[in-house]
């Protein structure tokens, strides 16, 4: 079943086309992979699905149900939830305070506080700390518990590995392991190409707002994706 649909999406920063018409399907359970070098319009794209940057044309559908002018707290409690680059945490809340957050605009499911904890257990003992005080990859996974606890249907998470050590990183994966089978849709934009390929079920590679390379990540090589990422065409190339 397809949950999140884009049709011809076009999104600009004042002159700037940063999104160029996008079309996209998204199924429950599936995992895209979304690449492409800085300036791509990677993060625009997400934004505009959250609602967080308004369209210049095109549309969003959520299992077919037009969105593309729901305000963004709306699009929240019918099921599309951001973790945005760099968290954007409350520093001066707690864990459990930050998590509660996601709860007030929340639909129906089974997220809770404790469901968080066991699937982030780092989060564990630092429940009652200030986010303040956490070390980046508790931050990251307070971030992403607190999207869950709005039961998102559509998970979207931007490069949410940005600036964690490769332990953190590790980490992060392995809880995001068990989020990645629970039939949650998510659109992942991370810069490790081995990472996102060695979890995605599709990759959508983005170059100066258009996707230039999409498919199974099954059927597509390292090769084929970073062609694609720095714009080459190997036939010229080779040629």
């Amino acid at each position: 079943m397809t949950t999140l649909t884009l049709e011809n999406l076009n999104a600009q920063h004042g002159l700037l086309h940063a999104v160029r018409d996008v079309s996209l399907a998204v199924g429950s359970g599936e995992v895209v992979a979304l690449v492409g070098a800085n300036g791509a319009g990677k993060t625009t794209l997400l934004r505009a699905i959250a609602g967080a940057h308004r369209p210049a044309s095109g549309m969003i559908r959520l299992d077919g149900v037009d969105i593309t002018a729901v305000p963004a707290h709306r699009r929240v409690g019918m099921g599309v939830a951001l973790v945005p680059e760099g968290r954007r945490l409350f520093a001066q809340m707690t864990v459990e305070e930050n998590l509660l957050l996601g709860r007030s605009v929340a639909r129906p499911g089974s997220w809770t506080i404790d469901k968080v904890i066991e699937s982030f257990p780092n989060l564990a003992a630092r429940r009652k700390a200030k986010a303040g005080t956490l070390s980046g990859g508790e931050q990251q996974a307070t971030a992403i518990g607190r999207a869950l606890m709005s039961n998102p249907a559509v998970l979207l998470l931007d490069e949410v590995t940005l600036g964690l050590s490769p332990l953190a990183v590790d980490r992060l994966y392995q809880s995001l392991a068990g989020l990645m089978r629970s039939g949650t849709a998510i659109v992942l934009v991370e810069q490790d190409l081995g990472r996102a390929m060695s979890v995605a079920t599709h990759v959508v590679c983005m170059l100066e707002g258009r996707v230039v390379l999409e498919g199974a990540a099954a059927a597509m090589n390292r090769g084929q994706i970073t062609d694609a990422y720095f714009g080459l065409d190997r036939r010229k190339v080779e040629a």
